[in-house]
């Protein structure tokens, strides 16, 4: 009887979702994670062990990794042949395994495995979830150990764009690290609600929160007010959550792109311009554009008093562009001023909510 106990229990850790409300006894309040797994329990993608245990800390297999995305998109999964030889169909985890291949999510390896008991690896991670959530936009990671032609590497830059990662404080990415089940419902968690992309960013981001939305005043009169929203593909193009900016009848969308080097504005299927440059240092410059059109920009400010309509800043970094036109950035809060060379306020941060 005892070499039957084993798939059993495995089929049982797969299968059996815990109540949310019974806490998993190793998974306290104040784990890193503790908000996103149970987000994930209540939708029935994240399960737990027949110990009650959802174990957080440890290794996220290949074939759990495929359970969690087909619970996730809702996918039968419902035991069958699989097009990898080493799972059978009588594999706990086949019907999953099935459905997520078939949708283009995993792949296997050249020699027809899938390896399911292996870990997944950061690098891979980054490639399910570019592949599940259809992301589009890339932006420039700069990770020091993601090397510029690795197979993760465009992977890596989505996952960054959507604010899904911002790697470690070293400027590492570590795209061979193994993944642990609560940083994989910490990256799933994220790709799913806005609430949770606001941990993806680094140690005083200047973005803004993406829970609530920001209204300026324009020099016309009119008002702006930006929101983040899951924008609906259209033009047969992707788009995705990003922010939304609604003034006088019209609507355009916008990126909020970061990294350990830069603050940015993108726009979809075009440009990014660099709005600051890491660390922030009073007489620091950089250059927007692209060849002979570089228009140089200059941190004359810092820790600067700014008066706006919303509240006062103390914290407000002042930058100059060649022309004349000055902005003002808050940690939190992206842009909260802009005054043009003539001394006229642009736009102006009026209200959050």
């Amino acid at each position: 009887m005892k070499k039957f106990m084993v798939p059993f229990v495995l089929l049982l850790s797969l299968f059996l979702v815990l109540p949310v409300a019974a806490a998993a006894p190793d998974l306290p309040e104040d784990h890193l994670f503790y908000e996103e797994i149970t987000y994930l329990m209540e939708k029935g993608v994240v399960t737990g062990y027949p110990d009650g245990t959802v174990r957080p800390d440890v290794a996220v297999s290949r074939a759990e990794a495929a359970v969690m995305i087909a619970r996730l998109k809702g996918l039968d999964g419902t035991k069958r042949a699989t097009p990898f030889r080493d799972v059978p169909a009588g594999h706990y985890a086949s019907g999953f395994v099935a459905a997520a291949a078939e949708a283009g999510y995993i792949k296997g390896y050249g020699d027809g495995t899938f390896r399911p008991n292996a870990p997944i690896i950061r690098g891979d991670m980054a490639l399910i979830v570019e592949r599940v959530f259809n992301l589009a936009f890339t932006f420039n990671s700069s990770f020091t150990d993601v090397p510029e032609n690795a197979y993760y590497t465009g992977a890596i830059s989505k996952i960054l764009a959507a604010n899904i990662t911002i790697g470690y404080p070293d400027n590492t990415f570590r795209p061979r690290q193994e993944v642990t089940r609560g940083q994989y419902s910490a990256f799933l968690a994220r790709a799913l609600e806005p609430r949770f992309k606001n941990d993806a960013v680094i140690e005083d981001s200047y973005q803004k929160d993406k829970t609530k939305a920001y209204t300026y005043r324009m020099s016309d009169g009119t008002t702006a007010v930006h929101r983040f929203v899951d924008v609906p593909d259209r033009g047969g193009l992707s788009y995705g959550f990003m922010w939304t900016v609604e003034v006088d009848g019209d609507s355009y969308e916008y990126l909020e792109l970061e990294n350990h080097q830069l603050f940015a504005f993108g726009y979809p299927y075009s440009e990014y311009d660099v709005a600051l440059v890491y660390p922030v240092r009073l007489g620091k410059t950089f250059n927007t554009g692209l060849g002979d059109e570089t228009i140089l920009h200059t941190i004359t400010g810092v820790n600067k008093t700014v008066e706006t309509e919303y509240k006062t800043f103390t914290n407000a970094t002042e930058v100059t562009v060649q022309s004349g036109l000055k902005y003002y950035m808050a940690e939190g809060f992206s842009t909260i001023k802009s005054i043009n060379a003539q001394g006229i306020v642009e736009s102006e941060l009026i209200s959050v909510e």
